[in-house]
């Protein structure tokens, strides 16, 4: 089986930063994209920002330019940089990963979600 643990989420001000980290382990043989999810309350979940195993990166239009996604694929971790933060960013954000087992299965897996808050 394949754990993901978040870290890094708190409470800011508006215009501050967080930095998330996700860190992958278990019977890993190699993880594909690793992503950042994030669920404000009534809301569904959205993708925030995605990193392939090769490096190319895609974002939310709502975060470009604000944040910032990589990932370790030494430490199998994942990092959200989060700047000029926003009320709107509020939310419990989610790490999740495709990942190859030992096994040879590609098991999906999430993590149990951060939460960052905004104040304004």
């Amino acid at each position: 089986q394949v754990q993901l643990v978040e870290s890094g989420g708190g409470l800011v001000q508006a215009g501050g930063s967080l930095r998330l980290s996700c860190a992958a382990s278990g019977s890993i043989r190699s993880i594909n994209a690793m992503d950042w999810w994030r669920q404000a309350p009534g809301n569904q979940r959205e993708l925030v920002a995605r990193v392939t195993s090769g490096g190319p990166t895609n974002y939310a239009e709502s975060v470009k330019g604000r944040f910032t996604i990589s990932r370790d694929n030494a430490k199998n971790t994942v990092y959200l940089q989060m700047n000029s933060l926003k009320p709107e960013d509020t939310a419990v954000y989610y790490c999740h990963a495709d990942v190859l087992t030992t096994a040879w299965v590609t098991q999906t897996s999430w993590g149990q979600g951060t939460q960052v808050t905004v104040s304004s």
